[in-house]
């Protein structure tokens, strides 16, 4: 049946565990379905009790007696690192390794406190932490792109896009913290699968959003259910919940990389006319919904050691799914033939049409700050590493190496060509 959740409020939310994990028996088989549900559904009851009685962590920072916990040598390193969250280079693989995996709880509350949200709102600690820990329980550790991880490094990437000057001058509270919950939540519950997928396999989530923004929806949806079901907000007005809601909405569902050019005509315009005044509300919150869209997507503007990482998980996750497809005879999705689609040919037409185009008119945005400059330097220097090692794959194909993955000599030979 239809699993959303409708309120007084009018917008749909869908109550957690609705929905399975992508479970592929189920292309031949459905009768595990039910099995399968309502394995999910006892986990998630017991997750609480899992977090906060059985965790080694306490799964976050919150509250700070708990910490004696962890190790103090990892506890110092995790600290050292939020001191420095506002940096470009931060590593959120380390950050996650020092968090034993709580790099969401952790950063989220660490960013909530730095930005005097929970001040402001007069949040209650222990309702963010329990709903953050929902948030990070509900993203799947077993994708290996979309998972709590990405959705941590998107939500450190926000927070230094929120600090630029141009930006920063005019938001209120009110913009920070959506702008740090949609990118903590704009993936929630991701299946590993594209929506192309979800849509010829004839997926419940593709017919319940009648195939559009399926996964964003879905997203959105999931993380209102969180909201309403840890009361995060319930002592706010009515109206404040309602707009919140409303915004997260707007905001997770920008993500659609089908919509990247509509956004992108649009931000041309604005910056052309010179016509965008921060002080309104429907402009700033147009340009949260730019700085999130690059923040989802900036893997390439990071670290070459960082962005490599990122770009062989993402298209792990696509050769995923290319297999799952050729086993159930269904049409390859571009991008997923692992025969095919190289790593280095995959990146290189990302950063050309997708980064590139949207990272170049942020900085026009900013007027070009060290940030922007900085994005845009290690974008074109990983562009070029790619391109070497695209042109050396070629050089090599006649002996069948098609995998895209960087051999020892090539790991050895991009290091070396490595600048300061």
């Amino acid at each position: 049946g239809d699993a959303r959740v409708r309120s007084q409020t009018g917008v749909l939310s869908e109550r957690r565990g609705s929905y399975p994990f992508i479970d592929f028996r189920l292309l031949n088989n459905t009768t595990l379905s039910g099995e399968i549900g309502t394995k999910k559904k006892v986990k998630r009851l017991l997750s609480f009790q899992r977090y906060f009685h059985a965790s080694r962590l306490l799964r976050g920072i919150v509250p700070q007696a708990s910490l004696y916990l962890l190790d103090e040598d990892y506890l110092g390193q995790a600290r050292h690192m939020l001191s420095k969250v506002g940096m470009w280079d931060f590593d959120i693989f380390l950050f996650d390794r020092l968090t034993n995996g709580n790099s969401l709880v952790t950063l989220l509350c660490h960013l909530f406190n730095v930005h005097g949200l929970i001040h402001h709102f007069q949040l209650d600690m222990v309702t963010l932490h329990r709903f953050l820990v929902m948030v990070q329980e509900d993203y799947h550790s077993q994708n290996p792109y979309h998972n709590a991880v990405h959705a941590a490094d998107v939500t450190q990437a926000m927070h230094c896009y929120l600090r630029e000057p141009k930006l920063a001058n005019f938001l209120t509270p009110s913009d920070i913290m959506l702008g740090l919950l949609a990118a903590a939540a704009h993936d929630v519950d991701h299946p590993g699968v594209n929506q192309p997928f979800l849509i010829k396999t004839k997926h419940h989530l593709a017919s319940l959003y009648q195939n559009v923004s399926v996964l964003e929806n879905h997203h959105w949806r999931s993380t209102i259910g969180m909201l309403r079901e840890s009361r995060l907000l319930a002592h706010l007005p009515k109206e404040v919940t309602q707009d919140i809601e409303q915004q997260l909405g707007s905001l997770i569902l920008a993500t659609d990389i089908n919509r990247q050019n509509e956004f992108l005509i649009r931000l041309k315009s604005h910056l052309d006319n010179q016509d965008l005044r921060l002080e309104d509300a429907q402009d700033r919150h147009f340009m949260l919904q730019i700085a999130l869209k690059c923040a989802d997507i900036c893997n390439p503007c990071r670290l070459w050691d960082l962005s490599r990482q990122w770009s062989e998980r993402v298209c792990e996750e696509f050769y995923r799914q290319g297999d799952l497809e050729q086993k159930f005879e269904l049409e390859i999705s571009p991008l997923c033939n692992q025969q095919k689609d190289t790593i280095p040919s995959i990146q290189i037409g990302f950063m050309t049409y997708i980064v590139e185009p949207l990272f170049e008119r942020w900085a026009q945005f900013t007027g070009d700050t060290p940030l922007s400059a900085n994005m845009l330097n290690h974008l074109r220097r990983n562009k070029a590493k790619w391109r070497s090692l695209l042109h050396k794959q070629h050089s090599s194909s006649r002996s069948n190496d098609h995998s895209g993955q960087l051999t020892g000599s090539q790991e050895q030979t991009l290091n070396e060509e490595e600048t300061p």
